[in-house]
């Protein structure tokens, strides 16, 4: 999902202290990588009474809470999380919404997204060259296939992963490493794509390649290291990992 900020690159930075070897398989996270989540920050606004403005102290309460429940060992679906987080910010705000309403509010928008004008043509690029694509969601099973299944783009992922599988959001490190050993890959031949800087974060620590989709609204966090691909778009990124010996030869 988005998170909230406010920087936007207009250029494709590639990390030059970092020895870059071709992946060979691609992790894209979804909702907002590679989902444009729009109607859902519409929707939410709708809840909030019109208040937009709040859509940050959402996103943000239902980030917390879902790592509040990875550490504690307690498990609810992101859908759960998110409506919990809506019924959090209307009730400090003064806002009288249902419980059925805040659900209907979060479910519906989150299953219909549309995909960013980028995506298709950049998996189908991406895979052109030999790259296994999968997913990595922190959304439901059910929630994700039929996300991608509506955004066209379930042909285009030869595997498809959900936190459900191990009850812990992502970024805990055991999210990466589950889908690692499905592929039967090690850390550095896996790129881990997302428009997210904590969800970056938590495939760094443990090895992997990492590309930050700079989607609107977005931006790195300073405290960690930095991605080893910054770009604007999947096209962008697809162009960078056909010419690795380029890349090299400039950094």
């Amino acid at each position: 999902m988005d998170e909230p900020g406010i920087a936007q690159f207009s250029t494709i930075e590639l990390d030059q202290k970092t020895a870059m070897h071709k992946p060979k398989a691609i992790i894209f996270d979804v909702n907002e990588t590679l989902l444009d989540l729009a109607p859902l920050k519409a929707s939410v606004g709708n809840a909030l009474g019109g208040r937009e403005e709040l859509l940050p102290l959402w996103f943000s309460t239902m980030l917390h809470y879902s790592l509040v429940e990875t550490l504690t060992g307690n498990y609810h679906s992101f859908g759960e999380i998110g409506t919990a987080a809506l019924m959090m910010v209307a009730k400090t705000q003064g806002i009288e919404i249902q419980n059925e309403d805040a659900k209907t509010a979060i479910v519906t928008p989150l299953r219909s997204l549309l995909p960013h004008h980028d995506v298709a043509a950049g998996l189908q690029s991406l895979s052109g060259n030999g790259f296994q694509l999968v997913s990595l969601t922190n959304s439901s099973t059910e929630c994700a296939e039929t996300q991608l299944r509506h955004a066209g783009l379930t042909d285009l992922l030869e595997k498809r992963y959900s936190v459900e599988s191990i009850k812990k959001y992502k970024p805990h490190s055991d999210t990466y490493r589950m889908v690692m050993i499905d592929l039967g890959l090690r850390p550095e031949e896996v790129l881990m794509v997302a428009a997210h800087a904590w969800d970056l974060a938590g495939a760094k620590s443990i090895g992997l390649q990492t590309a930050f989709i700079a989607r609107p609204g977005t931006s790195l966090y300073p405290n960690v290291a930095k991605p080893d691909y910054v770009v604007n778009d999947l096209a962008a990124l697809a162009k960078l990992l056909r010419e690795p010996e380029s890349n090299e030869k400039n950094n």
